[in-house]
């Protein structure tokens, strides 16, 4: 494929429309349908502003976490899945590549995803959609808080997608991009199992509660670009609509950060583009293929940790696998897994 010079990438801090007050399955997934056409409207608009203003075209957008329905709530799995959902076939996507298209650029974005092999669940997944229309990467989270994961049912899912399918990453003319969401950013091991597959690009759709003070998610960021060399573009929430929370509990704090660690571009609070920065290619690769201390990927010395990764196991996997079918659980099953995991981390003398 023909590599394209700099670009510039934009992260999108919109606000989350929840679906939590829709009526119906109907009425959600018309206003989902509805927001993306809104959702271009704006990228539209911002991504001229970023060429006249910078020079470079716009050629990636990264979109917020869960920015068509919000977080799910008490809704049970089962309903949230159907209600909210994205089929991988499905109209979400399918106006998703054709807005693609019409920008002729790389949107990525973040969203729940029903899988027919996984019935009665649903997985959040990171995306990229190409400016051919086609979804080009699809990750599904691995450590969440209070969803199913593919961890969850890890063995039937490595079965099925292989272990390029956990971490995938597309090799495109912007470069090597993958995804990584929302709070595992602060997982050090999710962005270097990326990266030891090629990954220059990390694409991080969030919803957290910004600060002018450094937040966690802040450092990881930072942290995770500079041990990784590869850039971060980080898109966060401008607070979430139709919910009980005031609006901008989720709000700000939206980046570009540099193979180095260095911010380059970061928004305020509210719906804004300002987190737009140009994507250096041949100075990153430059980088990762000088010998010198400062080459972090180069020096890694994995065997040094593989037999304690191995041999360790803290929570469990297939957790959400009894008798070889796959169980749906309740709300509360996620932190029952998390309290029975620390207490087996006492007992063990690992805590």
């Amino acid at each position: 494929m023909t590599e394209t010079k700099n670009y510039a990438a934009v992260a999108m801090q919109l606000a989350a429309r929840s679906i939590e007050k829709t009526p119906d399955k109907a009425a959600a997934r018309a206003q989902m349908l509805a927001m993306i056409g809104e959702v271009e409207t704006k990228i539209r608009s911002a991504t001229i502003f970023v060429q006249q203003y910078g020079g470079s075209p716009v050629k990636l957008v990264v979109l917020p976490e869960y920015l068509l329905t919000s977080y799910p709530g008490r809704i049970s799995i089962p309903d949230f899945a159907d209600k909210a959902a994205l089929e991988v076939d499905g109209p979400e996507y399918e106006a998703l590549g054709a807005m693609a298209q019409r920008l002729k650029m790389f949107v990525a974005g973040n969203a729940y995803e029903v899988d027919a092999n996984f019935p009665g669940l649903y997985f959040q997944a990171s995306f990229v959609v190409a400016p051919s229309g086609d979804v080009v990467l699809r990750y599904r989270r691995l450590n969440s808080m209070f969803a199913p994961t593919p961890h969850d049912v890890w063995t039937k899912y490595l079965d099925i997608y292989g272990l390029d399918g956990v971490f995938p990453v597309a090799k495109t003319e912007i470069g090597n991009l993958s995804a990584i969401a929302s709070e595992e950013i602060l997982y050090p091991e999710i962005a270097r199992a990326h990266a030891l597959r090629g990954a220059e690009i990390f694409l991080h759709s969030s919803s957290e509660i910004g600060s002018p003070l450094d937040t966690p998610k802040d450092i990881g960021k930072r942290a995770r670009a500079q041990e990784n060399m590869a850039y971060v573009v980080s898109a966060n929430t401008a607070g979430i609509e139709n919910t009980t929370l005031p609006l901008a509990s989720a709000d700000g704090n939206s980046m570009v950060v540099d193979y180095k660690g260095r911010v380059m571009a970061e928004s305020n609070s509210g719906e804004t583009f300002t987190a737009f920065a140009d994507i250096d290619l041949g100075a990153l690769r430059a980088a990762r293929r000088k010998p010198a201390m400062t080459n972090f990927l180069a020096r890694q010395r994995l065997e040094l940790f593989a037999a304690t990764y191995g041999n360790l196991s803290v929570q469990k996997a297939d957790g959400l696998i009894q008798n070889n079918d796959i169980i749906s659980p309740d709300r509360d099953y996620f932190l029952r897994t998390q309290e029975e995991t620390i207490e087996r981390m006492i007992k063990e003398g690992l805590i």
